[in-house]
């Protein structure tokens, strides 16, 4: 029955192209995509990021002050050509390998073969996507690479074909490897179903598991397989749940003294050594104590509430996913870390009533820690209405796009509040080795209270 389907959607796909064999050209091509700062040395890519920042920096400022119609001057040190200092990039500890996570595609590798498991060239649109093997890559570590190695033989054993357009056919799809400091690996397949019948569901499962646990792929030693059938580009546990299939339901990180624990949902910061230099920094910058409450919001897994906690009176955490929010109950309940507390809900439905509960003398230091998309507009009014907050320290990957609308929104007359961001602190550093990873830029700033709305005392910049 399965092979019949497979017939089938082979004659609806297009033949495949032969571009040529796998040699040094296209490793470089896609190191170039992928870590387009390869060729330079650290110390060189440092400061190309650092110029980088700069002008980003400099560009927001003048948008802020063309918005405002206010020449930004401060007494404080700054850097030339900004009107705030921009600290030296915190350079990485590790440099090579460094990345916990890895997702790896499948589609037509050079040599025309459908069933490879790589990074990918090209783009649709050109119609000259090509799948690259990932092994030479400086930021992908080993283990990661051995996993797809042995997931790309289990595809050319399998007489299932991979799914490459969704509207082509075909079941497997993407592979993602998480691995720790402590040895643990997860791998998740990603399945389409099609058309599969339940005990034909079943069958591939058990063949996948049997592969990684019994057979040729047991020598990745995986500690957790997972399958998720999806008939979607991605989707959460929630839309479509990950079965585990062999090994242990979790892994498990050790991060500033905690135990943290991993799920497949779980947003973690992809280099872990350069993740606790950002985390201490950020506790540095809120400078929280025994008087403060710490909202965390956007926390995913709490890591860094909760590596505050000790230092602050009660920690607040919001985040959307259930199942990330479980994990981080988890982890404060193993570290016995008992002044916390833990909300699943939009932040921006959630945080206004929040923060009116709290407003009871207490000064509260906000951490945002938001994704690409940005913070929703309706939490930076929340945020910039609450006169108890006193801090904000803002994390973000992508210092441009939707960061600078949600700084131009904390800095401007855009939305109503009383509150407005001033008297930044602190600059940006650096997390990743060497490639094309998100400078992972932090600021802290003193939400001032006692400027009229539209009139926001604005005196530095996004660090």
């Amino acid at each position: 029955m399965i092979a019949k389907k497979c017939q089938r959607r082979q004659k609806s796909q297009k033949k495949p192209r032969h571009l040529g064999p796998l040699d040094d050209s296209w490793q470089e091509r896609l190191a170039d995509v992928v870590t387009p700062l390869w060729r330079l040395s650290y110390e060189e890519q440092l400061k190309v990021k650092f110029e980088a920042q700069k002008k980003t920096l400099q560009r927001l400022e003048s948008y802020l002050q063309m918005l405002n119609g206010v020449n930004v001057t401060t007494a404080a040190p700054r850097s030339e050509g900004l009107c705030c200092f921009l600290h030296p990039i915190i350079p990485s500890p590790v440099i090579s390998g460094y990345r916990n996570k890895s997702t790896f595609s499948v589609n037509r590798g050079p040599d025309g073969n459908p069933k490879t498991v790589g990074y990918y060239l090209g783009t649709w649109r050109d119609r000259n996507m090509v799948c690259v093997r990932s092994n030479h890559l400086k930021n992908i570590p080993r283990k990661h690479s051995q996993v797809a190695q042995y997931y790309e033989v289990f595809l050319r054993q399998s007489p299932l074909e991979p799914c490459l357009l969704f509207h082509e056919g075909g079941y497997w799809r993407e592979l993602i490897a998480h691995s720790t400091s402590q040895g643990h690996t997860m791998g998740i397949i990603t399945f389409h179903p099609q058309e599969l019948r339940q005990e034909e569901l079943c069958v591939q499962k058990e063949t996948v598991k049997k592969f990684f646990t019994k057979g040729p792929g047991a020598v990745c030693d995986l500690t957790s397989l997972y399958f998720q059938e999806s008939t979607m580009t991605c989707c959460s546990h929630q839309q479509s749940p990950y079965q585990l299939l062999s090994g242990e339901p979790h892994i498990f990180e050790d991060l500033l003294g905690l135990k943290i624990r991993i799920s497949p949902d779980t947003f973690f910061q992809v280099n872990t050594a350069g993740a606790e230099i950002l985390y201490w920094t950020v506790g540095e910058l809120s400078g929280v104590n025994s008087n403060t409450i710490l909202l965390d919001i956007c926390c995913v897994t709490g890591v860094i509430g909760l590596s505050l906690a000790q230092y602050t009176s009660w920690v607040l955490g919001i985040e959307l996913v259930e199942q990330v929010v479980e994990d981080a109950r988890w982890t404060a309940a193993f570290n016995g870390i008992t002044n916390c507390e833990f909300h699943t809900r939009r932040a921006e439905k959630i945080l206004p009533q929040l923060l009116k509960s709290k407003e009871d003398g207490q000064l509260i230091v906000a951490v945002v820690n938001p994704a690409q998309a940005g913070l929703h507009y309706q939490v930076v009014q929340a945020i910039r209405n609450c006169g108890a907050i006193h801090i904000l320290v803002f994390v973000s990957c992508k210092p441009h796009g939707e960061t600078t609308r949600n700084i131009t929104e904390l800095q401007t007359r855009r939305l109503s509040g009383h509150g407005s961001w001033a008297q930044p602190l602190r600059g940006m550093w650096d997390l990743p080795g060497p490639g094309h990873e998100p400078v992972s830029p932090a600021s802290a700033g003193r939400l001032s209270t006692t400027a009229p709305p539209g009139k926001p005392r604005l005196s530095s910049k996004l660090c």
